[in-house]
């Protein structure tokens, strides 16, 4: 009978890879224009922003329309200008974000990555230890063999 012996634990934590924090490595990847791409996907595309520039708005837009007319700081038809600034500013934010969303689609992709790695080597260990678990099975059968031979014998 062919005594194969199974890869010991010591072997494998030589051949084994240290496990990276992919979240940690792609943080330190960024540059800084990426960081400010994140940092306005974050917080532009909230509820709370959307809120904001809605009552801002709307506040601007009633206060030169309907109210008094020597404190209107913008009257019609200068409101217009306004709101051509303001589609000026989601025209730009669009790009932005979109930016912001790629790069967490590129981080997205870059854990997926990890967990592959994490998954390849837990699929190695486990094969490693079902070798040694087969080993171990033809050894006690070994030794039942041979206490039941002796047993006859007797």
């Amino acid at each position: 009978m062919e005594n194969k012996q199974p890869i010991s634990l010591d072997e494998i934590r030589k051949h084994r890879k240290p496990i990276k924090n992919i979240n940690i490595e792609h943080k330190n990847r960024l540059s800084k224009m990426d960081r400010l791409a994140l940092w306005i996907t974050e917080h532009v595309g909230t509820m709370g922003f959307f809120i904001i520039i809605f009552i801002w708005t709307f506040g601007w837009l009633g206060w030169n329309s309907i109210g008094p007319a020597a404190m209107r700081f913008d009257p019609y038809p200068a409101f217009v200008l306004w709101l051509f600034l303001s589609n000026m500013i989601q025209i730009f934010l669009m790009p932005l974000i979109m930016i912001g969303q790629n790069l967490q689609s590129a981080h997205s992709e870059a854990r997926a990555e990890a967990d592959f790695e994490v998954n390849t080597k837990a699929e190695y260990e486990i094969e490693t230890i079902l070798m040694h678990l087969e080993n171990q099975n033809k050894l006690i059968l070994e030794i039942l063999q041979h206490i039941q031979k002796n047993g006859l014998e007797k």
